[in-house]
């Protein structure tokens, strides 16, 4: 018998690869699914559709698409008249960082959480192949639970609601490889932070950097269109 089946656990799902495998290792881990991506008037809005196509492989009992407008707030590249840098990952938080999106979209998926009954909570965040993001840090991720014990009814009861992080210490080339021995189709995910018009990812953005650098170190063909090379 698998140790969670029967489970419930929610998936935050961006669309992008690092979501897709942490839920997809929730499933073999045995957890029944739910899905909640955040339409938060990103520029890339592509990636809801990759959420909807990686939900559905997923075989998610839900999938839940939450509006919520950060643009009201601006301040980031995703979310403002601000250019993606192309330059390259350097060592500062880049303009692309959403101001405190983690903990804004955590929370929400702690109440979806607690409404469905699910005992955990899955997040592709990572701390070795990133852009520096504060919130993808396992600091930032104790004090989360931390806080999600205090601050629920199921938490309170004496059974809060746990964050898994499956990926927290796993560098791109991992998860690449973990994506391989799990059978996803990584070419449904996406990862780019200003797609092309015709629909490919840019290449140069941070975050096809990391993926593109993810597939050659893992030696293992990707699948991911490319409108230029880094």
């Amino acid at each position: 018998m698998v140790a969670n089946q029967g489970k419930f656990a929610v998936v935050l799902l961006s669309g992008g690869l690092d979501s897709m495998v942490a839920g997809a290792l929730a499933r073999e881990a045995g957890y029944r699914l739910f899905a909640l991506s955040i339409d938060y008037n990103q520029r890339h809005r592509v990636e809801l559709q990759a959420a909807a196509r990686v939900a559905k492989s997923l075989n998610a009992i839900r999938h839940i698409v939450l509006p919520l407008d950060l643009t009201a707030f601006g301040g980031s590249a995703l979310t403002a008249d601000i250019a993606v840098p192309k330059d390259g990952v350097g060592t500062d938080i880049p303009v692309t960082y959403v101001p405190a999106r983690n903990t804004i979209f955590l929370s929400l998926t702690l109440g979806l959480a607690e409404v469905v009954g699910a005992s955990d909570i899955f997040i592709g965040v990572n701390a070795l192949d990133y852009s520096g993001y504060p919130d993808c840090r396992p600091e930032f991720i104790d004090a989360f639970q931390t806080m999600a014990a205090l601050a629920t009814k199921a938490g309170v009861e004496g059974h809060p609601v746990r964050i898994k992080t499956p990926l927290q210490y796993m560098s791109k080339a991992d998860i690449v490889r973990e994506a391989d021995r799990l059978g996803l189709d990584t070419g449904i995910s996406w990862s780019c932070y200003d797609p092309t018009p015709d629909g490919k990812h840019c290449g140069l953005c941070d975050s096809c950097r990391l993926r593109s650098k993810g597939y050659q170190e893992a030696g293992l063909p990707d699948p991911t269109l490319y409108a230029a090379r880094p």
